[in-house]
């Protein structure tokens, strides 16, 4: 997948979307979201103590979960600044949302997903396919060793229960991240993760038996896990993975390594919005109400161009990642 840069044909695509004034803030959109979610985070704890001691808290856990996630999607977009224009108030609001509210770490998270965004589906460049216990890529399935290549061996029908553990892992991977040297305000990290532990595994286990209390952890943490991964998975798994060899331009780059998901006002609310996976890697700025609407000007202009660009179905899009990940593990069966 080699090709020649051609940077002027992102530059004039860069102009349509100005045009079309998408790059613009949308205040109210987001004080009404943020608005939302932030009642939605309150009367789901407020449910949590209404109900008790009561095994109904298993449900409480399930929206618990869901309305984790969609404090995660915020911190998202906080992130790549589609909220404010600067850094401080978004890394303030940032850190209380992922580090104080949901327990992921915001230092940790935006090196992270920039390095990812960066270079998507790059298999030296981007952490989001570094082998680990899931490996990508043939050539990482042939290095693999120990448990990664247990695992490989049938990872498509892994990949789901793994993904129960996953926001376990990413509760790990912030505390071990802003416990290195180097991590920018790393007291702050620190402290307003262990005040999110303190205050959320106190009410969890003042409020309920021991027993059902770590049920609890396992059906909301399990959820949180599932529904994070969930929505990320159809972004990128199954398409093309890059290497040193593949030398494109910035719009193929992120172009072809993406996969939009189509559905509608509910399917863009599930997913965070990132369904719109194409246009959010092109301008990750860009506000994500705005994602819907630069969605056909950018299908169209890649037709002009003859650039491929994918969108499918939710399904689909899974049926995607985990033929991509079946295929990948085949030499260890043979």
């Amino acid at each position: 997948m080699t090709t020649e840069i051609r940077g002027s044909d992102f530059a004039r695509l860069v102009r349509q979307i100005q045009d079309a004034g998408l790059l613009d803030r949308r205040p109210v959109y987001y004080a009404v979201r943020f608005g939302l979610v932030g009642i939605a985070f309150l009367g789901s704890w407020g449910l949590f103590f209404w109900v008790g001691d009561s095994w109904l808290q298993l449900l409480v856990a399930v929206v618990l979960a869901i309305v984790f996630a969609q404090f995660g999607f915020v911190a998202h977009d906080l992130g790549h600044r589609q909220v404010f224009r600067t850094r401080k108030p978004s890394e303030i609001v940032g850190r209380v949302i992922g580090n104080l509210c949901i327990g992921l770490g915001w230092g940790w998270w935006t090196d992270k997903h920039s390095r990812h965004h960066a270079n998507p589906n790059h298999e030296d460049h981007d952490p989001d396919v570094s082998p680990s216990v899931i490996v990508w890529s043939t050539d990482q399935v042939i290095r693999s060793h120990g448990l990664p290549r247990f695992i490989a061996k049938y990872q498509a029908y892994w990949f789901f229960p793994l993904l129960t553990l996953e926001a376990w892992h990413l509760h790990i991977a912030s505390f071990k991240a802003a416990l290195r040297p180097g991590m920018r305000d790393r007291l702050l990290e620190i402290t307003l993760l262990t005040a999110h532990f303190v205050w959320y595994f106190g009410l969890i286990f003042a409020t309920l038996p021991f027993g059902k209390a770590l049920l609890f952890l396992i059906v909301h943490q399990g959820v949180f896990g599932v529904y994070l991964g969930s929505t990320f998975a159809p972004n990128h798994k199954g398409m093309p993975i890059l290497t040193a060899a593949d030398q494109l331009d910035f719009l193929r780059k992120q172009v072809l390594t993406s996969r939009n998901v189509r559905g509608g006002r509910f399917t863009d609310v599930a997913l965070g919005q990132l369904n719109y996976q194409i246009e959010h890697h092109l301008f990750p700025n860009m506000p994500a109400p705005n994602l819907r609407r630069a969605q056909p000007i950018v299908q169209r202009y890649c037709a002009e161009l003859g650039v491929s660009y994918l969108e499918t179905g939710l399904i689909d899009s899974y049926g995607q990642a985990l033929s991509h990940l079946h295929e990948v593990g085949a030499p260890l069966r043979r």
